[in-house]
């Protein structure tokens, strides 16, 4: 990676706004112009473009710009989380339904008396939170599960494993404690999982050479990483966009054909950077053609990330989970759960893993014994609080998803307009009202570099995914967006 850019050739401090974005704008280009070239090293687009964000808008503080113009010619709109705690948008009455900078004081992220632009929260859930820590230690005590001692199998407290049993019940799947492991989070997960299958596959005698995981893209990278790390071969097929970006049935049939040695499917129900969705006949279609291998003896795992499960319309998300309820479809898969972006949990780092087999949750076990000693005890208590709140409080999800498509909604309105005035975009994409992104296509000669030196809009670049820089994913999550336009129905 590059050296951060002197600001030794700036000398004399800026005095007036206008000679702050000019000095602002200068130093854009500079940064910009360094560390194009090494975009796709280290850790990956993502976070070079939100490092590249980060240390531009210290380099201006340090040159005596004003927030208040760092904030308008700098927005970074590279990493997905919500930050509560930034939440501004008020559209009712004060407190009502509405209010959305209650959110953090709902979920228990505000502390006591913490003010937040204008509402004072008044802590009752932080509280909560911790009470029922205590509530439910003592309960695991008095089952003689003691979280503060050596946990043998790693994997997680039997009764939070049986709440999230129940958790995946709902979803029609009928699965029990014992093939639920617990993760930090999704990514921790997958990174689990697919070094426990490495293991399994090698006490079967098979070559890691010979195992492969197909990759459709565009698709979170993380896991590429991971599989190729553990040694797996990776193969990778680029969706269409008239496909809405999704593995069609007649493609999986054909790359099963050309790839023998395919025997795991990363499948983003719900997709990141896209925002689009498997439909429940799609998932159907994708399932009858795995039927036909398993039927000739060929096993292939489908790795389903579920991370923004939940985000959508919650009659749709029930008709595509309800798919994998099959016999022989929920044998071969294995869910990956999370709280991060569903409740904008992502700092908890909440998550799990549901085998569809029983005989491979077992297996992969080794993953888990392998690489921890134990769950963090107060990690454990703090999740069981978090998930019977959030059994206590559906409303919840519901405010959360509208809070998400009002976000979605005014950025979409803010792209059309900015593109009016300056062409950028060839096509600003409408979501399958799901996730914390934005996927558009850029016009000819123009990528994520351009867009934020002439915009000041930091997204990642479509090889943050796997697919051509002609593409671009914002995030709709740190940042709140600013009425732009009149509303209309984008959803």
């Amino acid at each position: 990676m590059p050296h951060e850019p002197s600001t030794d050739s700036y000398t004399i401090l800026p005095a007036t706004p206008d000679e702050q974005r000019t000095l602002l704008r200068q130093l854009r280009s500079e940064y910009i112009h360094r560390y194009r070239p090494h975009i796709m090293e280290g850790p990956g687009p993502i976070r070079v473009m939100a490092r590249i964000v980060a240390e531009l808008a210290e380099a201006c503080r340090q040159q005596g710009i004003s927030e208040e113009i760092i904030s308008a010619e700098i927005v970074n709109r590279t990493i997905g989380d919500i930050d509560l705690r930034r939440v501004v948008e008020c559209e009712g009455a004060p407190g009502g339904e509405q209010d959305y900078r209650t959110l953090a004081d709902e979920l228990g992220i505000a502390l006591p008396g913490e003010m937040l632009h204008g509402y004072q929260a008044t802590g009752d859930t932080y509280l909560w939170l911790r009470e029922h820590m205590q509530i439910y230690e003592r309960q695991l005590l008095a089952q003689n599960y003691d979280l503060r001692i050596y946990d043998i199998y790693g994997v997680g407290n039997p009764v939070l494993r049986s709440w999230l049993a129940e958790e995946m019940q709902c979803w029609g799947l009928p699965v029990t404690f014992a093939q639920i492991n617990l993760g930090i989070g999704a990514m921790d997960c997958i990174d689990k999982v697919l070094r426990g299958l490495a293991h399994l596959y090698r006490t079967r005698g098979l070559d890691m050479q010979e195992v492969a995981v197909l990759f459709p893209e565009p698709g979170f990278h993380v896991p590429e990483w991971q599989a190729r790390m553990s040694g797996y071969r990776l193969q990778h097929f680029p969706t269409r966009p008239e496909h809405h970006f999704r593995l069609t049935a007649q493609e999986l049939d054909q790359l099963l054909q050309a790839h023998a040695d395919i025997r795991i499917i990363y499948l983003t129900v719900t997709n990141n950077p896209t925002t689009l969705a498997y439909t429940a006949a799609e998932l159907r279609a994708l399932h009858a053609v795995l039927r036909a291998y398993y039927q000739k003896g060929r096993e292939i795992l489908i790795l389903a990330d579920l991370a923004y499960i939940g985000t959508g319309r919650p009659e749709e998300d029930m008709a595509r989970m309800q798919t994998f309820s099959v016999p022989d479809i929920l044998q071969h898969t294995i869910f990956v759960s999370s709280l991060s972006k569903t409740y904008t949990l992502t700092g908890e780092r909440f998550g799990w893993v549901t085998c569809g087999d029983p005989q491979i949750a077992s297996s992969i076990v080794a993953s888990w014994t392998n690489t921890m000693a134990t769950l963090p005890g107060e990690w454990q208590l703090r999740f069981m609080a978090y998930y019977r709140l959030l059994q206590e409080r559906p409303w919840l999800a519901e405010k959360l998803r509208k809070f998400y498509r009002l976000r979605r909604e005014r950025f979409i309105a803010q792209l059309h307009a900015i593109n009016e005035q300056q062409p950028l975009f060839r096509e600003i994409y409408i979501d399958d009202d799901a996730t914390v992104y934005n996927w558009s296509r850029l016009l000819p000669g123009e990528d994520a570099f351009s867009v934020f030196e002439k915009i000041g809009i930091a997204g990642v670049p479509g090889s943050g995914f796997g697919y051509s820089d002609d593409y671009i994913r914002f995030s709709i999550g740190v940042i709140p967006v600013p009425p732009c336009l009149p509303s209309t129905s984008l959803t």
